[in-house]
């Protein structure tokens, strides 16, 4: 699924290429995708509207549109909003083609067809379940190593679902918290409330330091994720522990091993993660 690193680089590369554009047409194959409003309502809505900015928020991609409208994109497991030539054969699982006033076109495509789309008035964006309940950008500057230790306080659930939350903290997924724990040298299954001041520390860096990395390396691509050119990232081969089952840990040269905390799969070094 795509995660914090991975939005933000289709934020940022779509940025380059849809802002001041506009949509000339909108072709619905899926109309189960368009959670808000119908799907017919929805490309009426839509057309002849201009691409004024793209934000993120949490996993949320926000493409503000021209009238005052915001359509929000949430790519779930295997979606993906890639700007193409018009004339690129359209592939398999595409489920919305926005027709753009330059000869390139917009598409969602997903396997899975978990991902969704929706269009509202920027004053109704609480419709969108999920998206105003999401805790701090961990990237952002309201985002503090003391309001981090307030989130943990007290808390008995495990640290690995802790940092899952997205009430707590917007945009870590399954790789990242397991990267950052690492980074960090906390064991997955840690109680979040058991922290002392010193781990606390090192795991606000780590959140900070994992995620910027991934950044940086614009995006970690196994099977599915693509930036809004439909290129891949690179961070997947920076990864310390997650889907490197049996592989050496870096730092003490165990092997690393893969647990079940809660339902998620997750991947940690016995020894530096005790």
């Amino acid at each position: 699924m795509p995660e914090l690193p991975e939005v933000e680089t289709v934020k940022r590369t779509l940025s380059e290429f849809i802002i001041g554009r506009s949509i000339m047409a909108v072709t619905v194959h899926k109309a189960s995708v368009i959670k808000i409003p119908e799907a017919e309502e929805f490309a009426a809505l839509v057309t002849g509207r201009t691409f004024d900015s793209v934000e993120r928020r949490g996993k949320y991609l926000l493409l503000n549109l021209s009238g005052g409208y915001l359509m929000v994109v949430h790519l779930r497991m295997t979606g993906r909003l890639v700007y193409i030539r018009a004339e690129e054969p359209v592939k398999k699982h595409t489920h919305v083609i926005f027709h753009l006033d330059n000869g390139y076109e917009l598409r969602f495509t997903d396997q899975r067809r978990f991902g969704c789309i929706w269009v509202v008035a920027k004053e109704e964006r609480d419709k969108i379940s999920g998206l105003c309940s999401l805790g701090p950008e961990p990237l952002g500057v309201e985002f503090t190593r003391v309001l981090l230790g307030e989130a943990l306080h007290g808390r008995q659930t495990k640290i690995k679902a802790f940092l899952l939350n997205q009430k707590i903290i917007a945009g870590i997924g399954n790789i990242y918290a397991d990267e950052v724990l690492f980074a960090s040298g906390i064991h997955p299954e840690r109680r979040a409330g058991s922290l002392n001041e010193e781990e606390i520390k090192r795991l606000y860096i780590a959140i900070r330091d994992v995620l910027s990395t991934a950044v940086q390396h614009r995006g970690t691509s196994f099977s599915d994720y693509v930036d809004g050119r439909g290129e891949k990232g690179s961070h997947q081969f920076h990864l310390c522990v997650y889907q490197q089952v049996g592989k050496e840990c870096h730092r003490c040269g165990s092997k690393i091993i893969r647990t079940k905390v809660g339902s998620r799969s997750s991947y940690h070094c016995p020894e530096c993660q005790k």
